[in-house]
């Protein structure tokens, strides 16, 4: 279940992951504004990018490989990193944390790792000693121009579903717990780029305003036009005389041991028997 530490380092060489990872980490940042604690910290990948916003964080995860690949990138010099189950009552001061982070931390307390140990049980842990620890009443924060308040979310999760049930028990326990808010989905029609958040408030009888997900229209149009180009360059491919004398030629360049050219260079061959 959890990263050894060969995982842990193949986690955070991989460009693509950290890029990912930091893009999802500022847009939950959009949707929070807050300073926070990260939980399921993992690398400290998150943890880096929350440095740039000058925000002090505590970061949690249960994988004691990617803790210290976190410590050797030294991405806890904004915060501090604590070896700890999410699933697991933690004793936290109430009150104390103004916000929480998550990415792609979430879907790991559905697994049924233990059979003294049910999903059910552990997401109710969790969502019980979270709402604990975090400040009560929304921020209200004024809006010059619309002359309104905005009322922030202080816990922003990013995570993976495995099945629209899976997102309903944990809203469902979220509620329980006391928490209100709801579910966001960026770039809803895209299988790559779509992305779920976990948006969630506490210890307030207003209701705030769900953020607005972001839309993926203008990239279904430019991958179509992609595809469409696509399809009408490998229509136009002709493999003829001259297009076979410039991959020769090509290949001579490279040094590749390739046939003289001939009157036949080119020609359709003749079938045979």
């Amino acid at each position: 279940m959890f990263y050894n530490e060969e995982e842990a380092k193949k986690y955070v060489r991989n460009s693509r992951i950290r890029d990912i990872q930091s893009q999802m980490t500022e847009r939950a940042m959009e949707l929070l504004l807050l300073p926070d604690v990260n939980i399921g910290c993992g690398s400290g990948i998150s943890g880096m990018t929350l440095n740039e916003f000058d925000h002090f964080w505590i970061g949690i995860d249960i994988s004691i490989h990617m803790l210290n690949v976190g410590l050797q990138n030294e991405a806890h010099l904004g915060g501090d990193m604590l070896l700890a189950d999410m699933g697991k009552l933690m004793r936290f001061q109430p009150c104390i944390f103004d916000g929480v982070v998550s990415i792609s931390a979430l879907q790991w307390l559905c697994n049924w790792d233990k059979k003294n140990e049910s999903p059910v049980s552990r997401i109710s842990t969790f969502f019980k000693w979270l709402y604990n620890c975090l400040k009560r009443g929304a921020r209200a924060v004024s809006e010059e121009k619309k002359k309104k308040k905005t009322y922030l979310h202080v816990c922003v999760f990013q995570f993976y579903p495995d099945s629209p049930e899976q997102i309903k028990t944990l809203t469902n326990f979220a509620m329980k717990a006391g928490f209100g808010g709801g579910v966001v989905v960026d770039f809803p029609n895209s299988a790559k780029s779509k992305k779920y958040y976990l948006c969630l408030w506490a210890g307030s009888s207003l209701v705030a305003t769900m953020p607005t997900a972001l839309n993926d229209e203008e990239e279904n149009i430019i991958s179509h036009e992609r595809r469409k180009f696509n399809k009408k360059t490998k229509k136009q491919i002709k493999k003829n005389k001259e297009w076979i004398l410039k991959k020769k030629d090509q290949r001579r360049m490279k040094g590749l041991d390739v046939k003289r050219d001939s009157k036949y260079t080119g020609r359709k061959r003749k079938g045979r028997f």
